[in-house]
């Protein structure tokens, strides 16, 4: 097995994520990754030996989250998958996502009786797939596996089943029919913010939303990809169902605005892109007026980099039937 001198516990969430930037990439005061040069110059070298060695399992797994699923299904027919286990660089654990924490620290216990490789790292070249995450345990196998192991669920993940810079979220498949498209550089913008209401999350809030001429209000989306493209900021509550169409936000140019009273360290590929330069996040706590001071206050040289980043950025959180370079397959790869 090939030996690799940097920590293993970023294995993912670092090395194998160089995909993000295409070598004729600008420069990385417009780029919207971390560290463009880092990324750079080992795709090639990902796509012709990085390998996954995934431990044989007799259950039929299904994931019914919409990205876990997709994520599952393209790694499964994936050239990166090797039937030997000496020439993997990381090894995929596959368990049910109802699985229990018992079952778990029984999983992991008979990996480190039947293959050595669990106790090489104590599992840290080791991933597994939980959509809302798994929790801490006292027994020793399902920490290791919380603790060591890299951790794919999808965004949001609950408060306190997600390690930032081990972890890694995936990017929502959205439901609507919004088209991925790079928005026009001056498309004129008539609204202050959009946001899609399901009817259940902050309500005072919305409606203070809803008698400002400046917001859109939709709990239909009868036009929402005309409305997006009319918006400067697409706001979304921190939960699954409201962050479904964050890409297609980005991707139409409307900066996506996050409404949390606490930081989130769980966005699609945290650790190479700058999200901290792509969306802003507003408690919940400063009512609508507060929310529009903090939009309205943006400088406006601000938000047209903001915007840009979110459409350069877009590209690599979109999934496929069949995975593209540079989507959001392989930028988990």
């Amino acid at each position: 097995m090939t030996t690799f001198t940097f920590s293993l516990c970023f294995l993912l969430s670092f090395t194998f994520l160089f995909v993000l930037v295409h070598p004729s990439s600008s420069s990385s005061s417009s780029s919207p990754y971390l560290y463009p040069s880092t990324f750079t110059k080992n795709y090639d070298k990902m796509l012709a030996s990085f390998k996954i060695f995934i431990y044989p399992t007799t259950q039929r797994i299904t994931f019914f989250t919409p990205s876990a699923s997709n994520f599952y299904d393209s790694l499964l027919n994936s050239a990166f998958i090797t039937q030997e286990p000496e020439e993997a660089h990381l090894f995929f654990v596959v368990f049910s996502p109802e699985i229990s924490t018992r079952s778990q620290a029984r999983l992991v216990r008979e990996l480190r009786t039947k293959y050595p490789y669990w106790n090489r790292t104590l599992g840290a070249d080791h991933f597994f797939i939980s959509p809302e995450g798994i929790d801490f345990s006292s027994d020793r196998n399902a920490l290791e596996l919380k603790k060591n192991s890299v951790q794919i669920s999808v965004f949001p993940t609950v408060s306190g089943k997600f390690i930032p810079h081990k972890d890694i979220s995936l990017s929502p498949v959205s439901k609507s029919s919004l088209v991925l498209s790079h928005a026009p550089v001056n498309m004129d913008r008539s609204f202050l913010g959009y946001l899609k209401w399901d009817g259940k999350m902050e309500a005072e809030l919305v409606e203070e939303l809803r008698l400002d001429s400046e917001f859109v209000v939709e709990t239909e989306s009868l036009d929402q990809l005309g409305r997006v493209k009319s918006s400067k900021f697409c706001l979304f509550f921190y939960e699954a169902e409201s962050t479904a169409d964050l890409t297609e936000a980005m991707a139409a140019g409307c900066v996506p605005v996050v409404i949390v009273d606490r930081p989130v360290q769980d966005f699609p590929l945290m650790d190479v892109l700058r999200w901290s330069e792509m969306a802003l996040l507003i408690g919940n706590r400063r009512g609508g007026q507060g929310l529009k001071a903090v939009l309205g206050g943006v400088p406006e040289d601000r938000y047209e980099r903001m915007r840009g980043l979110c459409v350069a950025a877009a590209h690599h959180m979109v999934w496929n039937a069949e995975p593209q370079p540079y989507d959001a397959f392989h930028m988990v790869i």
